[in-house]
């Protein structure tokens, strides 16, 4: 039975190997790479109802397959069961699906789609640039990068028409930064910014895309951006990492406190007005706000390494070697994470700001 449903499936003969492949499961229910197999043949069929069913029985049978839980995210996207789907294509990422794959890509596109949705768009712009610079500039790719740069929460299939524009244009620009491409990137931003110069967001992109090359003309676009968009924490914070580069510290404090009011749970405004505080020479209360920081994000390394840093400045020695201790061992997973087994090495001490808002 299993030679003939595998026979008629590689023959495109679909209801037949849907049909050859329930027999046999019910024979036999477990066959985890029937349970795959039909799973996926009727996913292919946008029967995304008993696909999910098919996945659920293969993962009870093999929990630790990532492509498993892929597949079933996908399902759940599908069916608009977002909670669960963004639930299990976080477990298939954790878990692994091979980089090479059709599979991956998806997943990884559908995840970042299901992130700026949840208003986690820099998290998901940062998943998008990896997939862009391998898959080129599909629409979809496009729309879903303009989503993210614009902060806009919705899906592609949700994106009201009258910012369709908006969306491409800015999704073009994003294109060209994520590949590196930096006059046309400049050029897409300027024509963004000349079209829609009132819309939330853009003046604060082409500010993060200015941010390395020319700081100052970057201040002037996160500057712009609280003009149109008054409550903006991350270019509140972009204002305040730059100054702390800079150790001009009591400009930064005011926009770190801002952010913090505005946003008191998320732990890159404690790190920033921490580590302000702590140039200042106000110890006390950056140690406080560090700590704040910590217990927000634990498996943060960036703030585990801030806090050793102040506790080190305190004479705190104990405390500064166990903050110190903690970040080696979470800088060693995200660097694994993003980039192999090889990549073990420390931060930078003024590494971080940018991933400090894109998590």
């Amino acid at each position: 039975m299993a030679r003939r449903a595998s026979a008629a499936r590689e023959a495109d003969r679909i209801a037949e190997a849907i049909d050859l492949y329930r027999q046999a499961l019910q024979m036999r229910p477990s066959w985890h790479e029937g349970w795959w197999y039909l799973g996926t043949l009727f996913y292919e069929q946008d029967r995304y109802a008993e696909a999910r069913e098919a996945f659920d029985k293969l993962l009870s049978l093999k929990p630790k397959g990532g492509v498993g839980w892929a597949m079933l995210g996908l399902c759940e996207f599908q069916l608009e069961q977002y909670d669960l789907a963004f639930e299990h294509l976080q477990q298939a990422r954790a878990l692994g699906v091979p980089g090479d794959t059709h599979l991956d890509v998806v997943s990884r596109y559908h995840l970042a789609l299901l992130l700026n949705r949840m208003d986690k768009s820099e998290v998901a712009l940062k998943l998008l640039y990896g997939l862009a610079r391998r898959e080129g500039d599909s629409p979809s790719m496009i729309t879903a990068l303009g989503l993210c740069a614009l902060a806009l929460p919705h899906l592609p299939a949700e994106l009201p028409q009258d910012q369709s524009e908006l969306a491409t244009l800015a999704g073009r620009a994003q294109y060209y930064m994520a590949t590196r491409q930096m006059a046309e990137a400049r050029k897409a931003s300027e024509e963004l910014i000349s079209r829609y110069p009132n819309a939330a967001n853009v003046h604060y992109s082409f500010g993060v895309f200015l941010l390395l090359q020319e700081p100052d003309a970057a201040l002037d676009q996160f500057h712009r951006e609280l003009q149109i968009s008054a409550a903006h924490v991350s270019a509140r914070l972009q204002i305040a990492f730059e100054y702390i580069k800079r150790s001009e510290y009591a400009k930064g404090l005011p926009y770190a406190e801002e952010a913090v009011k505005l946003a008191p749970h998320l732990f890159a405004a404690r790190n920033a007005l921490g580590r302000i505080l702590l140039g200042m020479g106000e110890t006390g209360r950056a140690i406080q706000e560090l700590e704040t920081g910590v217990k927000l994000a634990p498996d943060s390394p960036d703030m585990h390494f801030a806090l050793a840093r102040a506790y080190a400045q305190v004479g705190r020695k104990q405390d500064a070697a166990r903050a110190r201790t903690e970040f080696q061992k979470l800088d060693k997973i995200r660097r694994i994470a993003m980039e192999g087994s090889q990549a073990v090495g420390g931060i930078d001490p003024e590494e971080g700001e940018a991933s400090l808002l894109s998590r």
